[in-house]
């Protein structure tokens, strides 16, 4: 990442309000604990999800790829009374984590965690979902795109995580996940199911509504 960027980001964290100290422990026990932290939603991402969710004010939300449950946590926090979050993760090494931190949050009957294929599982889901958020293989994007809107309620949203994937959508470079996050950036532009913004927030959000 550029180091004008860092410093851009850096400020803008300074200037969010502070996360929990849940959210807090959970962050550090990442970079204590795991490989891959920077897979992390992280504070400044983070609070923007929450603050999205509690607009919105969802029913049931649908997140693909959990890592160790920081954004889950974040956007569970706009549920409505009864609402629901369904999170899917392939790993099972941080499940502890998972756990550990919803039960901490006190998110235990809010967020539900499916261990597996988000291909197999989101079928067996209800639909309706008010708020979906797209995290995990960018090389599988598209079918999770596909997979996922017709369970999205018209007027609902749809969040894609890393569709800038550090700067390497618009550069030189031609590897299978930069060419996939491309061409699900595209397949989102020319779309007439939803309308889109994408922000430059971190490694760029997309976000996106269905047409009502």
């Amino acid at each position: 990442m550029h180091p004008f960027k860092v410093k851009i980001d850096n400020y803008c964290a300074q200037h969010t309000a502070p996360p929990s100290s849940v959210l807090y422990d959970l962050e550090r026990e990442t970079y204590l604990k795991t490989l891959a932290p920077q897979m992390l939603s992280g504070h400044l991402q983070g609070t923007l999800l929450q603050f999205l969710s509690e607009m919105i004010r969802p029913k049931l939300i649908l997140e693909i790829g959990t890592f160790t449950g920081y954004s889950a946590i974040c956007l569970a926090q706009g549920l409505r009374e009864g609402g629901k979050l369904h999170t899917i993760d392939v790993n099972p090494e941080v499940q502890y984590l998972v756990d550990k931190y919803i039960r901490r949050a006190g998110l235990e009957d809010k967020i539900t965690f499916h261990l597996g294929d988000a291909l197999d599982i989101v079928p067996t889901l209800p639909d309706g979902f008010d708020l979906a958020f797209i995290d995990a293989g960018k090389q599988q994007y598209l079918d999770f795109y596909e997979l996922i809107l017709p369970k999205i309620r018209p007027g609902g949203y749809l969040l894609a995580d890393n569709v800038l994937w550090d700067g390497k959508v618009i550069a030189d470079v031609d590897d299978a996940d930069t060419i996939a996050i491309r061409q699900f950036n595209q397949r989102i532009q020319d779309d007439n199911r939803v309308r889109n913004i994408m922000l430059p927030i971190r490694d760029g959000l997309s976000i996106m509504r269905k047409v009502e």
